[in-house]
């Protein structure tokens, strides 16, 4: 299954589709966070709607290819609670991280004046500490991970919602909320891609550290506490590594798991013969 994955085309198109993503949203973010040529600061407003248009955007664009993630957390996350298999989540990873240093060189080198790549980190404020801004990135980036799967819960229902548009304002909340005391990074590349450009490393680890598990227990916590599919069997499924798929369509059709599993192994039995 590996192998046909690696070769198969789609594989590739979504590989590239994080990488561009992420390099849009970087360049976006980054680009509404410099001053204008009177070098007065926009503070939060212009990044938090800055990021929730192009996450709208890149949603559109790219929503149908690769789940349009464009954030190492997000990835983590959908691996955590099994919505995405291994091989895939590395590249995902992978790609974003490359897609993000390049938004961030391309910018830089773009930008006339180089004294503002100040404004391209996020760093930790003088009048916090990390443990502080570590806070502040989880709770903003728990916020719009768990609309993420919310989201993605209500597509699975086939439900009319506006997804694109709740995604892009969870994170412009984030930025709102998070901008002036830890940056509200809640996304490890966007940090990863102006640190490698710059050479600014000071409290890097808030930025990865945060994200990850803000997104981690959204993750977690909408999969099997608040989802229409939760249940203690879905948790032990992904505990010990069973089919969750199974496990999830008893939950929500109200069968018994026995008879769920047989058809399963049924419908696998009648796919490999029409193999055959």
């Amino acid at each position: 299954m590996t192998w046909r994955e690696l070769r198969s085309r789609q594989f590739w198109s979504a590989m590239l589709a994080e990488l561009l993503g992420t390099l849009l949203l970087v360049t976006a973010v980054l680009g509404a966070s410099v001053p204008g040529p009177e070098e007065i600061p926009g503070g939060p407003l212009y990044p938090a709607v800055a990021v929730g248009a192009v996450i709208v955007a890149l949603g559109h664009c790219f929503g149908e290819i690769s789940g349009a993630q464009v954030n190492p957390a997000v990835t983590l996350s959908l691996l955590a609670t099994r919505r995405l298999d291994v091989l895939r989540a590395l590249v995902y990873v992978a790609a974003q991280c490359l897609g993000a240093c390049l938004g961030a060189s391309a910018l830089y080198l773009a930008l006339p004046v180089r004294t503002t790549a100040d404004h391209f980190v996020n760093r930790v404020p003088a009048e916090l500490n990390a443990g502080q801004a570590l806070g502040v990135e989880v709770l903003c980036t728990f916020q719009m991970v768990f609309t993420v799967f919310s989201v993605e819960d209500q597509r699975r229902r086939e439900s009319p919602e506006p997804g694109n548009l709740a995604i892009g304002l969870a994170h412009t909340a984030g930025v709102m909320i998070g901008a002036r005391f830890s940056g509200a990074s809640m996304n490890p590349a966007r940090s990863l891609g102006p640190a490698i450009v710059t050479g600014f490393w000071e409290n890097h680890w808030v930025y990865w550290i945060g994200p990850v598990l803000g997104a981690l227990l959204a993750g977690v916590s909408h999969e099997f506490f608040f989802a229409r599919s939760a249940s203690r069997h879905k948790l032990v499924a992904c505990l010990t590594c069973k089919d969750i798929d199974i496990v999830e369509t008893a939950s929500m059709t109200g069968s018994s798991l026995s008879t769920v599993t047989q058809s399963a192994l049924r419908a696998k039995q009648a796919t490999k013969q029409e193999g055959n």
